[in-house]
């Protein structure tokens, strides 16, 4: 069967489907225009997802810590599964290094905003997604009032500095955390619900469980100075979006209190578990820190 009749016949389905109250996977009376039927029905007639999966991805607003190495999949596959409302975070201007690997960008983007440059190829990728463009430099000043009006957060930032910032913020403000590093030949991934309780009854780890300090200045150098594997960052970004979209849905096993790692050089893939730490400033036994979502001062 051509392409064309094949999905011409799948939008057919599931519009029956929505229209005659039927079941896709749990399609039920769902407010999705006939193009959006169309664009997401991959996702309408898989199973886990399905149309109160969609709807939850349209209904979701994501807010995302860089538009460099990490951002650009995971803004361009967030994009394309629908997220109703992206919000941007960058202060930086596209350069012609960040294309080996910047894939949300071209050559006509250099000089400009990155947040510009990601914003209209979003429009250009999926014109029902909203974009906020915020185009500042997130601190541990500014990061409570960015994070505050998201359902939840994806960090690509580049340096500890702005990590510990975004992840006491989302502690804060009790948002879910989605946040991702890259080595030249490394990365990894994990999944923070720190304002919330773990099945055990004691509460999720933090970001500062698991790195309780920021590595000495100098210790990690800079992927300008030690240079990174451009697909790299194209799987880890990737991977990124699966796993907002995994807590947005909500289907099969969360990374929280799990740290993914992938070694691109064996390319092997290994998940190490890690726990709440009683002396961690801000849900231990001894806080430092606002309680989560616990006022604005």
């Amino acid at each position: 069967m051509p392409p064309s009749i094949l999905s011409s016949s799948l939008s057919s389905f599931v519009q029956g489907m929505v229209d005659s109250g039927g079941d896709v996977y749990k399609v039920a009376p769902m407010s999705l225009t006939p193009d959006e039927i169309d664009r997401y029905a991959r996702h309408l007639v898989l199973r886990d997802v399905g149309g109160p999966g969609q709807m939850k991805l349209k209904a979701a607003s994501v807010l995302v810590i860089g538009a460099g190495g990490l951002g650009a999949p995971l803004i361009q596959y967030l994009a394309a599964a629908g997220i109703g409302r992206i919000g941007i975070v960058d202060d930086d201007r596209v350069s012609l290094s960040n294309l080996q690997r910047q894939v949300i960008h071209g050559t006509p983007n250099v000089d400009e905003l990155k947040v510009e440059s990601a914003a209209r190829a979003v429009r250009h990728l999926n014109p029902h997604v909203v974009v906020d463009r915020h185009s500042v430099r997130i601190t541990g000043e500014n990061a409570r009032d960015l994070v505050a009006s998201y359902d939840i957060v994806a960090d690509g930032s580049d340096n500890f500095e702005t990590r510990y910032a975004v992840s006491d913020a989302c502690y804060a403000e009790g948002k879910p955390l989605v946040t991702a590093a890259l080595g030249q030949f490394d990365g990894s991934l994990t999944t923070i619900r720190a304002h919330e309780t773990g099945p055990d009854g004691k509460p999720n780890p933090t970001y500062r469980c698991l790195f309780p300090a920021p590595p000495p200045p100098g210790a990690v150098p800079t992927c300008a100075e030690a240079g990174i594997l451009g697909a790299l960052a194209g799987v880890m970004g990737s991977l990124m979006a699966m796993e907002v979209m995994r807590e947005i849905v909500d289907f099969g096993d969360s990374l929280v209190g799990r740290l993914l790692m992938v070694d691109a050089r064996a390319m092997r893939f290994d998940t190490i578990c890690y726990g709440w730490d009683e002396t961690n400033p801000l849900n231990g036994t001894k806080p430092q820190g606002p309680s989560p979502a616990n006022g604005r001062g």
